[in-house]
């Protein structure tokens, strides 16, 4: 979602609500702690340069449960920011506290980790939705990755010429 389509559903919104993609809720008393520009300057696998701009919001829950951020003040920070910080029509992402599971720990001891998620923002006529983003490889080309993974049908591999124990092939 770009900054102007955030601005467009604010605009008509009554309140702000925000939901991963699993149907759960951030609290309602969440607070934006940030609203900036983020710049990634960087080299790909395939030796292109490339360079990334993105709106960045930072939700954050505080112990303030009376807080609650409508839509004027939400769309006031973004003007803001677009004034102060000459912020263009940029696809937003949120970074949001996440869970992860430790997969140090015993399984009768589920530990959950926090750390910042990113993700990407979309609408679904109610709520604005954090969508999980995924990492690819820019240079597929370059590197020799098909684009679509082979279908082999194990039974028709051919073991004439397969290495054996002991056939002094490894």
């Amino acid at each position: 979602m770009k900054l102007s389509e955030i601005k467009k559903h604010l605009s008509t919104a009554e309140v702000v609500n925000f939901e991963l993609q699993n149907g759960t809720t951030v609290p309602e008393h969440f607070h934006v702690t940030e609203v900036g520009v983020v710049t990634k300057h960087f080299i790909d696998c395939g030796g292109t340069i490339r360079n990334e701009r993105v709106a960045n919001f930072q939700l954050w829950n505080a112990n303030d449960l009376e807080h609650r951020l409508n839509p004027t003040k939400l769309l006031n920070i973004i003007k803001l920011s677009e004034e102060k910080l000459g912020m263009e029509d940029l696809e937003i992402e949120v970074e949001y506290q996440a869970e992860i599971k430790d997969s140090q720990t015993p399984k009768n001891q589920i530990k959950h980790l926090q750390t910042i998620g990113k993700y990407d923002l979309d609408f679904n006529g109610k709520n604005f939705v954090l969508v999980s983003k995924q990492t690819a490889c820019l240079a597929s080309d370059s590197c020799g990755i098909p684009k679509d993974k082979l279908k082999v049908n194990l039974a028709e591999v051919s073991t004439q010429n397969s290495c054996k124990p002991g056939g002094g092939c490894c």
